[in-house]
């Protein structure tokens, strides 16, 4: 192969580097264009994301705010309900003095009581004073959000799902339960109750019958 050719070869393969490299650079610039955004669709996306951002601060300020009021609202519930335990110990203080035979019909037992009862009726003052308040359950409807039933009672003069006996008081403090009442509802007279007692009242009149006999 002659200089000639060699130098011609060679400028050859140059020319194609060339070129690739050309179509290379083209097809970047190309690349370049297509990707390239728009500053109005720029502009449309900073909004959203500020809109994003704006409504996310909204929704936590919202959240701090509904925190804070339940702190101040709320902010005594657990204290609240422990101290519910002084009421009860000392109903039940009261009633197991007034229930003991040796001190019965006892000036001293009368004045203890007295007293109780003023303890009681105070604390009740300043739960109320709070936004603690007692749930009413005597005659009323057995309410799950409110009571919760422990027995049934058979009673005739009631309908079915009245409340007849309070076991322990519960309350509320503003909207928010405390503790549910703790209640006995009453039931219909089952047959065979209704029957037996029926039969037990027969042999009594039989029994008195055959007495005057």
């Amino acid at each position: 192969m002659t200089k000639e050719q060699i130098k011609q070869e060679t400028e050859k393969k140059e020319q194609v580097s060339n070129d690739s490299k050309t179509d290379t650079k083209l097809a970047e610039e190309k690349q370049i264009e297509k990707n390239e955004v728009l500053p109005e669709q720029k502009i449309t996306d900073l909004e959203d994301k500020l809109t994003r951002t704006f409504a996310e601060m909204e929704n936590q300020r919202r959240r701090f705010e509904k925190e804070k009021e339940d702190a101040f609202e709320y902010g005594g519930f657990a204290f609240a309900r422990e101290a519910l335990n002084l009421l009860d110990n000392l109903e039940r203080s009261k009633q197991s003095l007034e229930n003991d035979d040796s001190l019965k019909n006892n000036d001293a037992l009368n004045k203890i009581s007295e007293h109780l009862d003023v303890i009681y009726n105070d604390m009740l003052s300043i739960f109320k004073k709070n936004n603690i308040e007692p749930i009413k359950s005597i005659n009323e409807k057995l309410d799950p959000n409110l009571h919760q039933a422990m027995m049934e009672i058979e009673d005739e003069s009631k309908e079915p799902g009245t409340i007849v006996q309070e076991i322990q008081k519960g309350f509320l403090m503003k909207d928010r339960l405390l503790r549910p009442s703790l209640v006995g509802v009453s039931k219909k007279v089952s047959k065979k109750e209704e029957d037996k007692d029926q039969t037990v009242q027969k042999d009594e009149e039989n029994q008195e019958k055959t007495g005057e006999n």
